[in-house]
């Protein structure tokens, strides 16, 4: 923790954490913040007092406690599994779909394709998505135009979802690559 590493940093550092991704809770609004110095704990829970934030969510504290006393064989299977579906759906577009490319994923459960070499416009994308593959995805141009080109997955899913939603993409541009 940041606060660990100089006695001094205590004094200034704030530690947020939630189970809400890692376990699939976020509808039950909890979180953890850490305040190791008492005077920055007590004008924190002053804010947070006036914002009128006083009720603690009792099932969402149920949650939270049960998932990280008891969650970690869950969560190291639901990480090896996700793992997988990272190098499957890796695999599938090389060997499927080599119109597209998987971009290296950087610790997350979403994988970003790049579909630059389809060379079609971000509304011509979307529409292939939608309209052929009948996905509704998260377009990279929500990102800015370094993610023009690009859609996002969430892979931590079951695989059949993962392997139907690859083939629709495939389908979606074999049919982009017949009509050309």
């Amino acid at each position: 923790m940041f606060a660990n590493l100089r006695e001094d940093f205590k004094e200034f550092s704030m530690v947020c954490t939630a189970p809400s991704r890692t376990f699939n809770i976020a509808g039950l609004q909890v979180s953890n913040i850490f305040i190791p110095d008492s005077k920055l704990r007590r004008k924190f829970k002053k804010q947070i007092d006036a914002a009128g934030y006083s009720q603690l969510n009792a099932a969402g504290l149920a949650a939270c406690e049960a998932a990280y006393r008891y969650g970690e064989e869950w969560y190291d299977a639901m990480c090896a599994y996700v793992k997988e579906n990272i190098a499957y759906a890796k695999s599938y577009i090389e060997k499927n779909i080599p119109q597209i490319k998987m971009m290296k994923t950087e610790g997350t459960y979403l994988i970003w394709i790049d579909f630059r070499g389809l060379s079609l416009s971000n509304r011509a994308l979307e529409d292939l998505m939608i309209n052929k593959a009948g996905l509704w995805l998260d377009s990279g141009a929500i990102f800015g135009s370094a993610g023009e080109g690009f859609e996002r997955i969430n892979v931590a899913c079951p695989r059949a979802t993962l392997t139907e939603a690859l083939e629709r993409i495939k389908k979606a541009v074999e049919y982009l690559d017949g009509n050309k």
